[in-house]
């Protein structure tokens, strides 16, 4: 496996061009905080490059909304420069006060719940540059929306794992940052009741930020939480709109400031998953909820769906075997995030035709890890 090797921490994208050519097999390395998905099954080790150090803010254009910076430099940081102009990043990348790369959130593809109202990572990407299985640089996109031409590379590369190069160099657009944001919180006896209330939310004129469904504990009912973000001033009475749509529930509350920014904050770090677990991800559909909580009923496993039910994020405690025969049994398939795991894959995920070419193109001497098992 790839940790039995000592990373090679690499500062320059000439360095991953020579570590590409000099080695066998290679691996990625960011910020370290999902490193399940990195995982994969080698016939000879692979040797894990550390990117850590190719960091730092290439080009910032506040004016055109863009920015560009080496893969290695910490999410944390880039928050940080695009609050001081007003901006953010509004796919809500999670993992961010962990230490996520950009880097690492381009190959993994995960969003948080704020994906909701924009989009994800793949929405933002403008242009990358990688260095391909055969040592090359290899440059896809632009670095401002004008420009962002050429074979989509950006796309590609997105949630690509590592598997179909390493990216050293990223492109994003960005938004003006909300100023003020408020949070609702919606209790319901059982599921059927609050997946209504999700149906009916989607199916509306609503501007939501985040639409988040939560199970409680035995008997606790669910609970939904809604957030929406804009000028302070309208913010009272769209928030007084949603609690009249929403009436069918036991009890409301709300919550602002601090304490609002925290629990999306919690949501985005996983602090809600216990020690030891299994993160995973699973995309699926509101429609298939019920059908996967009748099979999950038993479980206390702590979970929540994300993106009104479009995302899954299921911290479990036991060995897969279990969860994978649930999510095959339902035509699901999951990506495991960090834990106890052998491959990133969970369930149901055939081979695909097209990612296997697009693989041999790119890594014609299969340098990085495959994307299935032989």
């Amino acid at each position: 496996m790839a940790d039995r090797l000592a990373p090679i921490a690499v500062e320059h994208a000439a360095q991953v061009q020579e570590a590409v050519r000099a080695f066998d097999r290679v691996t990625v390395r960011g910020g370290g905080t999902k490193p399940a998905m990195a995982l994969a099954p080698l016939h000879s080790p692979a040797q894990p490059l550390d990117l850590h150090g190719l960091r730092g803010i290439i080009e910032y254009e506040p004016q055109e909304y863009t920015f560009t910076a080496r893969a290695g430099t910490p999410l944390a940081e880039v928050n940080d420069l695009l609050a001081a102009n007003g901006q953010y990043l509004p796919f809500d990348p999670v993992l961010v006060e962990a230490g996520a790369t950009l880097g690492g959130t381009v190959a993994s593809g995960l969003s948080g719940s704020g994906r909701l109202r924009y989009g994800g990572v793949r929405d933002f990407i403008l242009g990358v540059r990688f260095v391909d299985g055969s040592g090359a640089i290899v440059q896809g996109g632009g670095k401002v929306v004008k420009n962002a031409a050429g074979f989509d590379f950006p796309k590609l590369l997105t949630g690509s794992m590592g598997r179909l190069g390493v990216i050293v160099e990223v492109s994003f657009k960005v938004f003006p940052a909300p100023p003020a944001y408020r949070s609702l919180f919606v209790r319901y006896p059982n599921i059927q009741p609050a997946l209504e209330a999700v149906y009916a939310l989607t199916t509306q004129p609503v501007d939501l930020v985040a639409l988040d469904l939560l199970p409680g504990g035995a008997g606790e009912g669910w609970t939904l939480a809604l957030r929406i973000g804009g000028a302070e001033a309208l913010l009272a009475s769209r928030l007084d709109r949603l609690q009249r749509l929403l009436t069918a529930g036991d009890a409301m509350s709300s919550l602002a400031g601090d304490d609002e920014a925290r629990f999306w904050r919690d949501a985005a770090e996983f602090t809600w998953t216990p020690a030891g677990s299994t993160l995973i991800k699973v995309p699926l559909t509101p429609a298939q909820i019920a059908a996967l909580e009748s099979r999950l009923a038993a479980t206390t496993a702590p979970r929540r769906y994300a993106v009104a039910g479009n995302v899954l994020w299921i911290a479990w405690p036991h060995t897969l075997t279990t969860l994978e025969a649930v999510l095959i049994e339902l035509g699901l398939a999951g990506v495991v995030v960090r834990g106890q795991a052998t491959v990133p894959w969970i369930g149901h995920a055939p081979a695909s035709a097209f990612t296997r070419r697009i693989k041999a193109a790119l890594d014609p001497h299969d340098k990085f890890p495959p994307f299935f098992p032989d």
